[in-house]
């Protein structure tokens, strides 16, 4: 009888725990339509970006660390789901080649191309009767395209009582440059492409996409050659972790603010 209960057991949980995931592709349909019928209404579309960061930082940077923090602002509404990354997105002209399409690995969208997912995908999310669709983007490309799309559908569908919204405070007003500025630690412009912020981003979420042994510091000379033109040296997971919580926390209060729960 115990063994029995325990194979019970084994078999049932990784079923309730892809029944707790916050993450879209992780459920069946009827588990998002209990949830929708209990009043879940919010989808995250994330985009990230499939580009070179250099020679120490893995192409799918911003894939895997939007798919991190839209697992987890889904997570803080309590009310969302986040929807698959959106891997493919703007990178510059594709030929001649520009700026991250210099250099092998990097996938580029046209802004039409791009803006055209974002429609189909918010247009899905309308038809299975979800309110507020937010575009997530972790890269700079993909800013000023998800605002139009964001705009234009919710002009369309403003009689409807849908809402798209373009989460901008995620990427360029979350505090997190000003946070690094203060903690004193001489890094020059940890902004800066696969450098500090990059490299301690990913190293908390997936330790191995980083190459410590091609860790130096690149500067705006370098890129040409090497991809990079930060100093990702002092980077760490515990930097990391808390650089992603600044983003997570702003798109979180500009989310609840937009529905009105803030």
């Amino acid at each position: 009888m115990k063994i029995a209960l325990a194979l019970l057991f084994l078999l049932v949980a990784p079923c309730a725990a892809w029944a707790d995931s916050f993450y879209l592709e992780d459920l069946t349909w009827p588990e998002v339509k209990a949830r929708m019928d209990k009043g879940l209404d919010t989808i995250i579309i994330p985009s990230g970006g499939t580009e070179q960061n250099g020679p120490h930082i893995v192409i799918g940077k911003h894939n895997w660390i939007v798919k991190y923090t839209s697992g987890e602002i889904a997570k803080q509404l309590g009310n969302a789901l986040a929807a698959p990354v959106i891997a493919y997105v703007p990178e510059g002209r594709i030929s001649p080649p520009e700026g991250h399409m210099m250099f092998p690995g990097t996938i580029s969208l046209s802004d039409d191309h791009f803006a055209g997912i974002l429609e189909d995908a918010a247009r899905s999310f309308k038809q299975h009767g979800f309110k507020y669709i937010c575009f997530i983007g972790d890269h700079g490309g993909n800013q000023e395209v998800q605002k139009q799309v964001a705009e234009k559908l919710s002009a369309e569908w403003k009689s409807e009582g849908v809402v798209v919204l373009h989460i901008g405070d995620y990427y360029a007003a979350n505090g997190s440059e000003d946070w690094v500025k203060a903690q004193h630690l001489g890094v020059e412009n940890a902004a800066a492409h696969a450098g500090f912020m990059d490299a301690a981003e990913v190293m908390a979420i997936n330790p191995k996409g980083v190459r410590p042994a091609l860790i130096k510091h690149y500067t705006e000379k370098d890129f040409p050659k090497n991809g990079s033109k930060g100093d990702p040296s002092g980077a760490t997971a515990e930097y990391g972790k808390a650089l992603l919580g600044f983003k997570i926390k702003a798109a979180v209060e500009e989310i609840k603010k937009a529905e009105g729960k803030k």
